[in-house]
């Protein structure tokens, strides 16, 4: 059996989909649905109830560089409580395997192609460096673990991730759903322009969230590694460009103004995904302007009527 953890979060409720769509049988939990996985004993009690084989943790505490400035200690302390609690349960009822996903900013802020042999090969980029850094504790958990119980933990490392049921608010939004926040609400008010956040340069690889949650499941029965794990397609795109096409497929006809003023974060990041295509059989299928149509369409049909319904 296959217990999903932070099931009604973004990743999870997709993961939650697709098992279901394959026939497999799953359970699912998180903290709305009454399991605080910050509680050690609270979660090793339910692990021994249900007993699970597999993991999919889709757990996490998570915004976007507005967000991790402002809580930078609660991004601290409740992911590394929540990977204490997991990786303890999971050891003490024999779970089969764990598959966690890490954030590609555990990489070094240095790096431009990501590549797993160069995982530890320098400091993380300051914007991201309390959630790179508990990112990163989880996968030095599982080569403990590995270690001292022979514990199988598959750590698969995800790009930025987008997709219909994103956040879309100001602060918990990543770049992708608050600049399609933003041009939908330009474009409702008539607004002359719209500011993007910092220069306008970064590359930024993004991964929908459909095939991050294939990912997670085709790594159940993956070849076992020790060693993260990248998941991408090396093909990233500018946040100006990006929001030229956000712009674009909204319908917007205003200007688009760069704020220098606000953080850029790291200035590149696209990831090498051969090993895991190697690994998995697979690699990422959506196309990045398909996706975000789907994610537009998504975000006005269930965020903007809903808001002019109400």
């Amino acid at each position: 059996m296959i217990l999903v953890t932070g099931a009604t979060g973004f990743l999870g409720k997709r993961v939650c989909k697709l098992l279901e769509s394959q026939g497999l049988e799953f359970t699912k939990t998180s903290l709305s649905l009454g399991l605080d996985l910050r509680d050690k004993d609270a979660t090793l009690a339910f692990f021994e109830k249900i007993r699970p084989t597999y993991v999919l943790n889709c757990a996490s505490f998570v915004g976007g560089i507005q967000f991790g400035a402002k809580h930078p200690v609660e991004l601290f302390q409740n992911n590394l409580q929540i990977t204490l609690s997991l990786l303890h349960a999971a050891n003490e009822v024999g779970v089969k395997r764990v598959v966690n996903p890490i954030s590609n900013c555990a990489y070094p802020g240095k790096a431009t192609l990501f590549k797993e042999e160069e995982f530890w090969d320098g400091p993380l980029h300051d914007s991201v460096l309390v959630y790179g850094f508990v990112r990163k504790a989880f996968w030095v958990g599982s080569w403990a673990y590995a270690q001292q119980h022979n514990m199988d933990v598959m750590n698969i490392i995800l790009s930025n991730m987008y997709g219909p049921e994103d956040h879309f608010e100001e602060e918990r939004s990543h770049a992708l759903g608050a600049l399609i926040m933003k041009f939908v609400k330009a474009k409702q008010n008539n607004e002359p322009f719209v500011n993007v956040w910092g220069s306008g340069k970064p590359v930024r690889e993004w991964l929908h969230v459909d095939d991050g949650a294939e990912a997670m499941v085709r790594s159940i029965k993956a070849d076992a590694t020790l060693e993260p794990v990248n998941i991408g397609v090396a093909e990233g795109i500018s946040i100006i460009d990006m929001a030229k096409q956000i712009s674009a497929i909204v319908g917007y006809e205003g200007e688009i103004k760069l704020d220098p003023t606000k953080p850029d974060g790291a200035p590149y990041k696209t990831v090498d995904g051969s090993k895991g295509e190697a690994l998995l059989g697979w690699k990422p299928q959506i196309q990045f302007e398909d996706g975000v149509k789907a994610t537009i369409q998504w975000y006005l049909k269930n965020i903007v009527d809903n808001e002019e319904n109400k």
